[in-house]
């Protein structure tokens, strides 16, 4: 019959009218023949090997985040290139720039973690090297005003997969990444204040998981020099004790944060430094305990001392590792523990909820020429982004941490009893409106012709 097929015909043009882009047939293809360019380009050029290419962190996209209020981000990386708060050897203002040469072989495509199951770059989180906020060399105390600010402006945008939500559902399911997370490449140890101070104004207290080889809550007054000021209180030894006591309420929370990696000598005659640290709320792990327990030991007193709903707030010494792996830091201590444990114990941590976090006191000068120091700097904060990256996994990505063949079994299984249906693009109203009259026409052809293009598609 003529009418079903002219009906059909109608339909089709209908559909392909109101579904195809609505630009003259020049300007059409002028767009798709630079689409076709630029896609080339990019298939062409935009390969970087891990030796090519400028020094972002791991290859990641650069941009000078505190300049361009615009840029969003789930996970920034910034640098903080500020060593004037030592205690010994200085040199810590280069470690940014080292730590991120170092992590030159990580790059997106080679960065799936077989332990945590899924890549932390290419996975649901972006994240950028926001570059280094430009720390002034010649006043403590602007400088710690100038991290802060920096950090607090980098924490006050929403997040990228918050921001990017397009309906009230999916803003609702983002609503705990809402705030992005830092990691601050070090510097002297005391940009650790400055970022517990910013993240104060979005988390209140957080619980702080300190490895190091020292307390970092020495009461500054026990520095014995007649030459001390204000200023010298704030050091990268004292910036916990200072979280912890020149601010109401404290910015760490109370009982709930963790030395881990502990083995340096302690002022004085007896043992007050380690009852003053007491008194401020932290439960100490030495280095040797692990020789008695483990690494699955130090990670179980740690997740019993922290537990997995607080915030916390990572922060890495680079000094915790011994300094016969490690040598390229201020303070080194013998006794430390092996890059590889480091590394394990991260592991075994990746459900914490944290929020921020720092590898710091990385002195390049001291290092080998293998720049071990700062390799494994850059090592730590890959495991420290795949815990961020992990707490975000939808319940739908978890799969990914299951093996290889229970997960295609379990999805071989879900598609039999759910089927493999697909669902077609929405007809437009147009369509609506030329099907609806067709059907005053020949309602039983029109049907019939619907239910088969609507199969066709």
């Amino acid at each position: 019959m003529i009418i079903p097929a002219l009906v059909s015909l109608q339909i089709l043009q209908a559909y392909a009218l109101t579904t195809a882009r609505e630009m003259p047939p020049e300007d059409h293809n002028q767009a798709s023949t630079e689409d076709l360019r630029l896609e080339e380009l990019q298939r062409k050029w935009s390969h970087e090997w891990s030796y090519s290419g400028i020094s972002t962190f791991a290859h990641l996209p650069y941009t000078k985040c505190l300049v361009d209020p615009h840029e969003h981000y789930d996970i920034a990386i910034i640098g903080a290139p500020f060593d004037t708060a030592v205690s010994y050897r200085p040199g810590a203002r280069f470690g940014p720039r080292a730590i991120r040469t170092a992590s030159a072989r990580q790059t997106s495509f080679r960065g799936f973690n077989h332990r945590a199951g899924f890549n932390p770059y290419s996975n649901w989180a972006k994240i950028l090297d926001c570059g280094d906020i430009p720390v002034v060399p010649a006043d403590n105390a602007i400088a710690m005003d100038q991290m802060t600010e920096a950090l607090e402006e980098l924490l006050s945008r929403e997040s990228n997969v918050y921001k990017s939500a397009e309906t009230d559902e999916a803003r609702e399911a983002a609503e705990e990444k809402k705030t992005p997370k830092i990691i601050t490449l070090g510097g002297d140890h005391t940009v650790a204040l400055a970022a517990l101070r910013a993240l104060n104004q979005h988390h209140g207290q957080v619980a702080v998981l300190h490895f190091d080889a020292h307390l970092d809550t020495w009461n500054p007054s026990k520095i014995h020099s007649p030459w001390m000021s204000d200023q010298g209180h704030v050091n990268h030894g004292s910036m916990f004790w200072l979280a912890q006591t020149a601010y109401d309420p404290p910015l760490i929370h109370p009982n709930s944060s963790v030395h881990a990696g502990l083995r340096t000598r302690l002022s004085g005659q007896d043992y007050e430094d380690y009852e003053d640290d007491t008194n401020q709320g932290w439960f100490r792990i030495e280095a040797d305990e692990i020789d008695d327990i483990g690494v699955q030991g130090i990670v179980d007193k740690i997740l019993d001392n922290l537990g997995k709903d607080l915030p916390v707030y990572l922060s890495v010494d680079i000094d915790v590792l011994d300094p016969g792996l490690a040598p390229g830091t201020g303070t080194p201590e013998p006794g430390g523990w092996t890059t590889r444990e480091m590394i394990r114990i991260l592991r075994g941590l990746e459900g914490l909820n944290i929020v921020g976090a720092d590898v710091v006191e990385v002195a390049p000068a001291y290092d080998g020429a293998g720049e071990q120091t700062s390799l494994a700097a850059a090592q730590i904060v890959y495991e420290i982004l795949t815990s961020m990256v992990k707490r975000g996994v939808e319940s739908e990505r978890e799969k990914m941490s299951e093996p290889r063949g229970t997960r295609h079994i379990k999805e071989e299984e879900e598609a039999k009893e759910e089927g493999d249906e697909e669902t077609s693009p929405a007809p437009s109203k147009e369509f609506e409106d030329i099907v609806t009259a067709a059907e005053e026409s020949d309602p039983i052809v029109v049907q019939k012709e619907k239910r088969s293009i609507k199969d066709e598609l």
